[in-house]
């Protein structure tokens, strides 16, 4: 715990995060990630929306933005557009990230804008009254679903693959060393990269699904995840009721940043 002290803000302790969440597990592995590649407090930019998971710059005692709902990455954009050297790192909710912010989400992967994005798909709107998401499994319950949600769910996976990030990984809460990996690669990224972090979540979406006590929502992550080479080689059959875990998409492309101050300087230079 030592170690990760500096990057603290001790005296907003103890969280609200309630007992058995996630969340404070992902916050660790970024802390992890961060102190093993070396970055400094001050190069670095939490930024967040609204929700459980956004509650997270509160914790850490880097250059912070706790935003509005939805609007986490164009603050993210407008901050590493004005200054590209800093670390600009975006934590979001699967409602935060793909229903109000959704959009924004898209369009800053086909800029790529070289933004690490931590998404916590707890598959419910926690903090904010247990509504349905964009991520809710379909039959599963939630405050504005109470017979079991009829939309299909975003595979938060494949939108980030197809609308254009760099880096796209999926871990969870239980496979700690993984995550730990996925991340510090995602932050080692020049791009636009996605991390879906599976959070248990269960004050809301284990007590409406009846999915038992924290330990038994952390086992049943153990038990539905796949590691992806293993995921490529089941079949339709063997894949019900679990998902894929890994690296699922690491490639290069142009950067936004780079090519806007190019241009930049060019046109200055033509004036």
């Amino acid at each position: 715990m030592d170690q990760y002290r500096p990057y603290l803000r001790l005296n907003r302790f103890p969280h609200i995060w309630c007992a058995g969440c996630g969340d404070g597990i992902a916050l660790k592995s970024m802390l992890r990630a961060i102190a093993k590649i070396g970055w400094q407090n001050d190069e670095i930019v939490l930024v967040s929306g609204i929700g459980c998971s956004s509650r997270t710059p509160g914790y850490v005692d880097f250059n912070t933005l706790h935003t509005t709902h939805g609007r986490a990455i164009p603050f993210a954009t407008g901050v590493k557009l004005a200054n590209p050297k800093l670390h600009v790192i975006v934590v979001s909710g699967d409602g935060d990230a793909l229903a109000i912010g959704g959009n924004h989400f898209i369009h800053a992967a086909r800029r790529n804008i070289d933004l690490t994005v931590l998404i916590f798909n707890n598959h419910i709107y926690g903090m904010t009254g247990g509504q349905v998401s964009p991520a809710t499994p379909l039959g599963k319950r939630a405050s504005t679903a109470p017979y079991g949600a009829i939309d299909p769910p975003f595979n938060i996976v494949e939108v980030a693959k197809g609308v254009g990030a760099t880096y796209v990984a999926r871990g969870t809460a239980y496979h700690v060393p993984a995550l730990d990996k996925l991340i510090l690669n995602a932050f080692e990224k020049k791009g636009f990269a996605v991390v879906e972090i599976m959070s248990p979540c269960p004050t809301s979406y284990g007590r409406y699904n009846k999915l038992g006590t924290p330990v038994n929502m952390l086992q049943q992550l153990k038990d539905q995840a796949v590691p992806i080479k293993k995921w490529e080689t089941m079949t339709n059959e063997e894949r019900q009721g679990k998902f894929p875990i890994g690296l699922f998409l690491d490639q290069d492309r142009p950067e936004y940043c780079d090519a806007y101050h190019q241009l930049s300087e060019r046109l200055s230079q033509a004036s």
